[in-house]
């Protein structure tokens, strides 16, 4: 690279960075005080950071080995370190969002953003029934509404409707809503809908829900698509891959819905004025990641964002068996107490029978914080940022 071009990208970084400082550099409220724009979470066991600890319910991870590469050790999160969410907010300079459920998630500590995810959650109230408790979307965006009333009592509501506005919103929900409700046996769903039908129902339900984060004042939302889940370890024990590639029919269901939600995007994009959609491209990135596993990861993290377990291990050895759980595939008992973990955590793109490792979390945060529209459409997680 020559000096031109070395001095041409180093000013690009500077102005970059400039920009996202002054998007949060914060708002003054009414009484002096500076809030900064933060990030707000809602969505399901791929994000939830321990809401689930508060209720009744068998989907549950604040126990080891979950959290083994976790600074705070298990903390509910359902991996061995941190989600997607967390190392994106890291990679934006933020604090981790709390829990909606903690005790201490209320007065100032709000401010810096909530995080509503709840492991077994849907965007149909029906869904994770079979885990018995859960926050389902329309409860945590009913959280939400409590939310922004706390705010308004803080920093008045102006100032309320311009963090909400210049904040983040990330939602990570639908696969529950196939692998806990659709795909199980003997789910009344699929008795009731076909598969067209059933997506139907979905895109009908989450449009409204999308409708109604909008209305409480979030304009910078990313949803993320559903991976392909006929390839975690769960479905390929449930639906008995013979090989461990991964079931067809299953990933058949997800990408249609994920095309759907792509579509209905644009069309809340367009259609509500402010507003910017994003659809992060999980299903392709996981999908890569089965079929060329020692591609990735060659590239190291940057420093702040590595565990000591993912330093020096490059690529994936195992992508269809959890590094945590038990039967076949590691695929039908979760991640409990008295299961061993597999040796070299960093080689499992799957942490237990659902979700994935601390590794690879993080290799989907750097696509998603840098990534092109193939990964981010129409921008990405950096980009999003950086807008006033």
């Amino acid at each position: 690279m020559g000096i031109r071009q070395l001095f041409t990208l180093r000013i690009g970084i500077l102005l970059r960075l400039t920009m996202i400082f002054v998007v949060f550099s914060g708002i003054t409220a009414s009484n002096g005080q500076t809030v900064k724009p933060a990030s707000f979470i809602l969505g399901d066991s791929l994000v939830d950071p321990g809401n689930n600890n508060y209720i009744l319910t068998l989907a549950k991870s604040n126990f080891r080995p979950n959290g083994l590469d976790f600074p705070q050790g298990p903390t509910g999160r359902f991996c061995n370190g941190r989600t997607t969410a967390d190392f994106i907010v890291q990679m934006m300079g933020l604090p981790f969002p709390p829990p909606y459920l903690s005790k201490e998630t209320q007065g100032p500590a709000i401010l810096q953003g909530i995080n509503y995810a709840s492991a077994a959650a849907g965007i149909l109230d029906s869904t994770g029934f079979n885990y018995i408790g859960r926050i389902s979307l329309n409860k945590q965006l009913t959280y939400l509404e409590n939310t922004k009333a706390q705010f308004a009592q803080l920093i008045g509501e102006a100032k309320t409707g311009e963090v909400f506005a210049k904040s983040l919103w990330s939602v990570i929900i639908g696969s529950n809503d196939y692998i806990n409700n659709y795909l199980l046996t003997g789910s009344a769903t699929s008795r009731q809908y076909t598969p067209q039908q059933y997506q139907d129902l979905l895109i009908s339900e989450f449009k409204k829900q999308l409708r109604t984060l909008y209305g409480l004042g979030a304009r910078k939302i990313v949803v993320f698509g559903v991976g392909p889940l006929g390839c975690i370890p769960s479905q390929l024990y449930n639906q008995r891959s013979p090989d461990g590639s991964c079931i067809q029919f299953v990933n058949s269901y997800v990408r249609g819905f994920n095309a759907a939600s792509k579509i209905l995007l644009k069309q809340l994009t367009a259609s509500l004025p402010g507003s910017n959609f994003v659809y992060a491209n999980v299903y392709d990135l996981i999908a890569s990641y089965v079929s060329s596993p020692a591609q990735f990861g060659k590239r190291s993290l940057p420093t702040f964002l590595r565990s000591s377990v993912v330093k020096h291990v490059m690529g994936f050895t195992e992508v269809n068996k959890g590094c945590c759980g038990g039967g076949p595939y590691n695929g039908l008992i979760p991640c409990l107490p008295t299961v061993r973990t597999c040796p070299d955590r960093a080689a499992y793109l799957f942490w237990d029978p659902f979700h994935p490792t601390d590794k690879a979390n993080g290799l989907l945060a750097r696509e998603f914080f840098h990534g092109g529209k193939d990964v981010m459409d129409p921008i990405n997680f950096q980009q999003l940022f950086s807008m006033p």
